[in-house]
């Protein structure tokens, strides 16, 4: 069970923290679904981890969207900002090792395309952004990303049909 979790951490948080803006919020997400996942399902064949972990963790994602949902768009974009420039005043190029160092400019447009993807990838709706994450970054086929979206394989496609279309228009500006 610790490979699995330690297998899909990183991209659990990465899915998180797009779905809730915010890396604590995330972070606590990720571990809650993880707790979850080993007080229920541990005896659970080992094939089944995976799908179930995801449905667990797009559920918390979703609980906390409905719980967040009183809060004003403003006040959730006015912590982004000041979460964003907080990380910005930490970077310091010069602390960049090896061939970033020497090619600065690439590094930074290659920063900028992260953000720009993760940016336009956060600006998707809930429902598109698990679709396109578990679809596109997982790997899960129809049945599995319907499966832990609980909806139907059409609504993946439709899921993920917008999303895709919103991010190429999103991101054009980056060629």
């Amino acid at each position: 069970m610790n490979q699995f979790l330690a297998s899909v951490e990183r991209r659990a948080f990465t899915m998180a923290r797009l779905a809730v803006g915010n890396p604590d919020d995330a972070l606590d997400i990720v571990q809650d679904a993880m707790l979850a996942l080993v007080k229920n399902y541990r005896h659970r064949d080992r094939a089944e981890w995976r799908p179930l972990f995801f449905t667990i963790l797009n559920n918390r994602i979703t609980d906390w969207h409905r719980r967040r949902n009183t809060i004003s768009r403003w006040q959730l974009l006015r912590e982004r900002l000041v979460g964003d420039s907080a990380e910005d005043a930490e970077l310091d190029p010069g602390d960049l090792p090896g061939p970033q160092a020497a090619a600065p400019d690439r590094a930074l447009i290659s920063e900028r395309t992260l953000d720009a993807i993760d940016s336009a990838v956060g600006r998707l709706p809930l429902r598109q952004q698990q679709a396109f994450l578990l679809r596109c970054v997982e790997g899960f086929d129809v049945a599995e990303t319907a499966r832990a979206m609980s909806c139907s394989g059409g609504s993946v496609k439709t899921h993920l049909s917008r999303a895709l279309a919103t991010l190429r228009k999103h991101l054009e500006d980056l060629r």
